[in-house]
């Protein structure tokens, strides 16, 4: 499972209401919530967070978490 998958389960997400609300298809949030060499666009994260009424960056911030920059030493 992804991170935004783990971030839609822990907010008990109805994914078929969110594909009705953002256009994006079952299959595409299936993909993106279980394959994690799906890309997730910039726009997708946002119409999910819309859907789901939270601050698209509290999901930015999540999902990305374990993202670090390289040391420079």
């Amino acid at each position: 499972m992804t991170e935004l998958g783990l971030f839609l389960s822990k907010k008990s997400v109805n994914r078929s209401d969110v594909a009705r609300k953002t256009g994006i298809s079952k299959t595409r949030l299936s993909e993106l919530a279980n394959n994690k060499k799906t890309k997730l666009r910039a726009d997708e994260l946002y119409l999910i967070a819309l859907a789901i009424d939270v601050d698209p960056c509290d999901i930015f911030k999540e999902i990305c978490a374990d993202l670090k920059l390289k040391d420079e030493s």
